[in-house]
């Protein structure tokens, strides 16, 4: 099987602050839109290459700020979602799709079980065993993690608005969604909705269910309309507040 990642494209992973104090696991699944040097372009034009479908646009920017905020680990991954989204499992087609949103993305149209096989080796598997490595390491020294995932959405899918502005996700387990939507519920600040735009249905949850669930960890998942997060002063205001409302229920649920 063909090495897919060369000496040059570095780790898939990469762990920032891995001594952090807070109990905060902040993990970005799209967090780069970086493309493997073998793998060209995927015959996409640059501007798909630089839009939602490769990444989340803002989603590492506000990570890195609530990891200073929080003294949080971050885990994130370090190639687009486009080749691998490690946040579905291997027998997921949205895992490589062969179509995002408007485009279709020719280098995902007819992938052999040999390159599905190549790209899960390669991408996700070291990144989910980072997650469980850190989850394990620190579940042994009694300080279970608190599993926060960080993404942004677009304004606008498909054509319609969006006017939800963060989405605060959670699968079976709502305890920390719950203690954040309250919190949130206290100012008018934000358009904060349960589950919305994406949900359980949509397949989304899996980083939840594979890390947090199965670990019986607190978990969430924040997503945050892209347009609130174009800039550093709007990432910087997007951190700040939602530094707040974890806080808050951080301590609401250890009472």
């Amino acid at each position: 099987m063909t090495r897919l990642l060369t000496e040059a494209d570095g780790s898939p992973v990469a762990v920032e602050n891995p001594d952090a104090l807070s109990p905060v696991l902040l993990v970005c699944e799209h967090a780069s839109r970086r493309l493997p040097e073998k793998m060209g372009s995927l015959g996409l034009s640059p501007e798909a290459l630089v839009s939602h479908i490769a990444w989340d646009p803002g989603a590492l920017a506000v990570s890195q700020l609530l990891v200073k905020n929080l003294d949080a680990v971050l885990i994130h991954q370090r190639f687009s979602r486009l080749i691998y989204d490690c946040n579905r499992p291997p027998q997921a087609e949205a895992a490589m799709p062969p179509v995002s949103e408007i485009f279709e993305i020719p280098g995902n149209s007819a992938i052999s079980p040999a390159e599905r096989l190549a790209r899960t080796e390669a991408l996700y598997v070291p990144f989910s065993s980072t997650i469980s490595g850190f989850i394990a390491a620190r579940k042994v020294h009694d300080r279970p993690p608190v599993l926060v995932t960080m993404h942004t959405f677009t304004p606008v899918y498909h054509g319609k608005k969006r006017d939800v502005e963060i989405g605060i996700l959670h699968d079976e387990d709502s305890r920390l969604a719950d203690a954040m939507l309250t919190a949130a519920g206290k100012s008018l600040r934000y358009a904060v909705r349960r589950n919305e735009p994406y949900g359980p249905a949509d397949g989304v949850t899996h980083t939840l269910i594979e890390h947090g669930l199965k670990n019986g960890l607190l978990n969430v998942m924040i997503e945050i309309r892209n347009d609130l997060v174009s800039d550093e002063i709007g990432q910087r205001v997007m951190a700040d507040y939602l530094t707040g409302i974890l806080g808050e229920s951080l301590v609401a649920l250890s009472q």
